[in-house]
């Protein structure tokens, strides 16, 4: 999610939120992330559900939203 940000503050909202929707599809059934995620397996990893997780994604969501506001 910190890339997501990343690339709002650069202007390129596009690719942030082709990032974003490609992040948030590795979500449980019940919408929940883990700590880390196997891009391979998809798999969830280390600690869950871990606030910084879902932390990062309000941050990413927010910064996506100021700049393709501005």
């Amino acid at each position: 999610f910190w890339l997501v940000e990343a690339l709002s503050i650069a202007g390129r909202t596009e690719e942030a939120g082709s990032v974003l929707d490609g992040a948030l599809a590795y979500a449980n059934d019940l919408g929940l992330w883990s700590e880390e995620v196997d891009p391979a397996t998809k798999d969830l990893l280390g600690n869950f559900p871990i606030g910084l997780s879902h932390l990062s994604i309000a941050g990413a969501i927010t910064a996506l939203a100021a700049a393709r506001s501005a």
